[in-house]
């Protein structure tokens, strides 16, 4: 009794599905209409990319370093040992992300 009764949700369910489904064809040459439109929006992207993101991924990442480093040096004075390693893991990725855009766009092909 149970599974007829799932079976008749499940059917009324593919039946409504199948309702509101709609073909959905191209009309003419979709990967040039793609590319066309990658080509006028890579430089676009490009300038976003470098006045925007690296910015804030650097800004972000100096904030992490300089806290990291004053906490490390905190539990230097109260434990006598120095920890490195969360500095050094944000620092190299700061080096990372300052350096990013010099080589990132060959990379990529822009």
């Amino acid at each position: 009794m149970k599974s007829k009764k799932m079976f008749r949700i499940l059917a009324a369910a593919m039946v409504v599905a199948a309702l509101c489904c709609a073909p959905a064809l191209a009309a003419g040459d979709v990967a040039s209409a793609v590319e066309s439109t990658w080509t006028d929006a890579a430089d676009q992207i490009k300038t976003v990319v470098e006045n925007v993101v690296f910015p804030a991924l650097d800004m972000v990442l100096a904030i992490a370093f300089f806290t990291k480093l004053g906490m490390a040096y905190f539990d230097y004075k109260k434990h006598g040992q120095f920890e490195w390693t969360g500095p050094v893991i944000l620092f190299a990725c700061l080096v990372f992300t300052l350096t990013a855009p010099n080589y990132i766009w060959g990379i990529i092909g822009l």
